[in-house]
């Protein structure tokens, strides 16, 4: 395989699960299953449907806006602004809020790609695997 370039305009999946604008840019539906990118908009007032990764850490750059990080394992909920990176580790339930008045715009995502979740949501088979 060689190296690819490709564009937030367009994204191989949409995915309303984590907001009503996720792009799927980088990941197993693109080939890659180690590396994941992710470009979600949320609207102010917006969150995601809590969920948790079981096999992956997840890392989200924040490149407009403010909200919120509900970690609902630990109960614990974390503001964030632009320029913050936001970490999740495996296990962890959680979701991201765009509760300060204002809309969100990250990248980042689950790595490696959450296959299990992707699995359970219908948009891989329930038999992909990483290849190798």
């Amino acid at each position: 395989m060689a190296i690819r370039v490709f564009h937030r305009d367009t994204p191989s999946l949409r995915l309303p699960l984590i907001s009503k604008d996720a792009r799927f840019i980088v990941w197993p539906g693109s080939g890659a299953w180690v590396a994941n990118m992710n470009y979600v908009r949320l609207e102010p007032g917006e969150e995601n449907v809590p969920h948790v990764h079981v096999e992956s850490e997840d890392t989200i750059f924040i490149l407009e806006g403010e909200g919120t990080i509900q970690d609902y394992t630990n109960d614990i909920s974390l503001p964030f602004h632009a320029g913050c990176a936001v970490h999740v580790p495996v296990g962890v339930k959680h979701a991201v809020k765009a509760d300060q008045g204002v809309g969100i715009v990250s990248v980042g995502g689950p790595s490696p790609a959450d296959v299990p979740l992707l699995r359970k949501i219908g948009v891989l088979p329930p038999d992909a695997r990483a290849p190798g």
